[in-house]
Formats: C-alpha cells, sequence, structure tokens
C-alpha cells in the first residue's frame, strides 16, 4: 500500500477490482536494469543519462510481430505498470506546489496502468524474440502490451509546450 500526500484523492472504487471492459494481453516482458523503484529513473531522459541498455522479449506466439520493425531507428512500447495504484486521481508530485489531476501527469499511478515509452531500436532478433532498445524507464518484468515504430514526421510536434513548468 502506498501513502497518499496532502491534496491528493483517491477514486471511490480501485479501477483494478472493476470489470473490464477489454481484453488486454501481454506480449512479453521488459528485461530493466532497475529492480527497486527507488531505483528506476522518472523518465526515459533520466533512463538515457544512466547509459543501462534494456531488452523487450517477445512471448514465443507474437515472435513474427516485429518482422521489418527494424525499418524504425526508435520504436514506441506501451508497457503494464503493474506496481503502481490505480486508484489515485488526483497526485501531488514531490516537485509541484499544488496537486494535479492524473491525466495532467505522467505518472505511472493512474486507472489504466498504461506506460509510453520511445527508445532507440539497438537491435532486432525475432527468432529469441529480443528487441533491445537503449534505455527504459521501468522494472524489470514489467509486462509489455504492444510495441509500434516511432515516426518523427507524424508522432513530434516540435512546438509542444507544458506551461509553468519544463517537461519531466
Amino acid at each position: 500500500m502506498f501513502e497518499t500526500r496532502e491534496g491528493e484523492m483517491l477514486l471511490a472504487a480501485d479501477p483494478g477490482q472493476l470489470r473490464p471492459d477489454g481484453h488486454v494481453v501481454f506480449i512479453g516482458r521488459i528485461v530493466s536494469p532497475w529492480t527497486r523503484r527507488e531505483d528506476c529513473p522518472k523518465n526515459m531522459r533520466a533512463a538515457r543519462e544512466s547509459r543501462r541498455a534494456a531488452t523487450v522479449l517477445i512471448d514465443e506466439p507474437y515472435r513474427p510481430g516485429p518482422r521489418d520493425l527494424d525499418r524504425a531507428s526508435h520504436v514506441v512500447i506501451l508497457s503494464w505498470l503493474h506496481h503502481a495504484p490505480r486508484n489515485l486521481i488526483v497526485q501531488k508530485p514531490r516537485h509541484a506546489a499544488e496537486p494535479k489531476g492524473v491525466f495532467s501527469l505522467r505518472s505511472p499511478a493512474r486507472p489504466n496502468l498504461v506506460g509510453l515509452h520511445v527508445a532507440k531500436l539497438v537491435t532486432l532478433d525475432i527468432a529469441a524474440g529480443r528487441i533491445e532498445i537503449d534505455a527504459i524507464d521501468v522494472l524489470d518484468a514489467t509486462p509489455v502490451i504492444d510495441i509500434k515504430p516511432y515516426y518523427a514526421s507524424t508522432d513530434a510536434f516540435p512546438e509542444a509546450t507544458i506551461a509553468g513548468r519544463d517537461e519531466q
């Protein structure tokens, strides 16, 4: 269990206990250098600065899926942040003066524990189901929901900003 900070708000019902609308399957797991929450970088920038690589291991039935993925220099990985709470709807980050709604943050604590990571693809071994990436900001054995190629032409918005504070 986790403790809430001043100003934080919990949902009346934990979404993890509710009946799901869809049937998400895990296609693999992330092999990460991070085994403790305290050591895990808070974002991909910090993960890259650590200079510690990671691996996405694809389960056998899904191994044909990354075919031709190595055409992309970078990939988008969607993960399931299974250690995070699901019922924290208003959070007060350590760096923030005021509490903020969960959908205005990149925190792992959210109703649906979907993580979004853009990583550099280092090597791809389809037969072994291994995708080597430059870095990751999740704990070891984090489940993977999906992998997609990153397209700078459509995925990047250089004019994007966050008012009031630098990106986290």
